[in-house]
């Protein structure tokens, strides 16, 4: 399995502090954002990974990550131009997946707890064509959400809509096989002038294609004030487990 980090957008909701720095590289307690997601695909022995950049200071987050190596990972970029949405950014990675299955963390998710290595496994031999973990939140409105029926199947996600139908999120890991690409090239914008990651989950809906487990660690995304806030005190509560080394340090002069 290969793994894909999406670390573009614009950041809006973080301003001023994006005004001039690259979101993925502001700190979450003693390190940059970056680094958690690359960890959560690190825990589950991924080690092939593509970094979808975009926004400023991308040139900054190069030089931090470097090619992985002292991370134990091999590490590749691609840039996506503009803020034009998650399945788009997962688009750009067709070349690099080939005909592997590949797992999908978003650039600004903290998660801590147990490893998703056994969740990957399973994903990855079983009869599923995609998948996502789920959340509960109190603030769904804010991200896409699981409509969920009486026996707990999921009918179908909806993105950031006004009336939630339940408090029920797919947070920003998913599994997916090569023809996902298929699936995103034939999508078509949002109202919001992006292509929807909801929609590609949509798609495998029908005849249960799409694996979900509810995620019993900590997670919170990292893109409002608020949110930044709650990373930090997840990332200082846990017990550094899995955490990546950070790089050596360079030499003087």
């Amino acid at each position: 399995m290969k793994g894909l980090v999406l670390a573009g957008g614009t950041a809006t909701r973080l301003f001023p502090l994006t005004i001039v720095t690259n979101k993925h590289l502001l700190p979450i307690y003693d390190r940059p954002m970056i680094y958690y997601p690359i960890e959560t695909l690190a825990r589950m022995g991924i080690r092939e990974v593509m970094v979808v950049l975009g926004g400023k200071s991308v040139g900054d987050v190069v030089e931090l990550l470097a090619d992985g190596s002292h991370f134990g990972l091999d590490l590749t970029y691609r840039y996506q131009r503009g803020a034009l949405g998650i399945a788009h950014a997962i688009g750009l990675a067709r070349d690099f997946v080939g005909d592997d299955s590949f797992c999908v963390a978003l650039g600004d998710n903290v998660l801590r707890g147990p490893a998703l290595d056994d969740v990957a496994a399973a994903f990855d031999s079983g009869p599923w064509d995609a998948g996502t973990l789920l959340y509960r939140v109190p603030d769904p409105e804010r991200f896409g959400v699981a409509e969920v029926g009486a026996d707990g199947a999921i009918l179908g996600f909806e993105e950031k809509p006004a009336h939630p139908k339940s408090d029920l999120i797919p947070i920003g890991v998913y599994f997916l096989r090569p023809d996902a690409f298929d699936v995103i090239a034939r999508l078509a914008p949002s109202g919001r002038g992006e292509l929807e990651i909801t929609d590609v989950l949509n798609h495998y809906i029908p005849n249960g294609r799409l694996f979900s487990q509810v995620y019993e660690g900590h997670w919170t995304d990292a893109g409002t004030v608020p949110s930044l806030l709650r990373a930090a005190a997840i990332a200082e509560a846990d017990d550094g487990e899995g955490r990546l080394a950070p790089p050596p340090e360079r030499p003087v002069g």
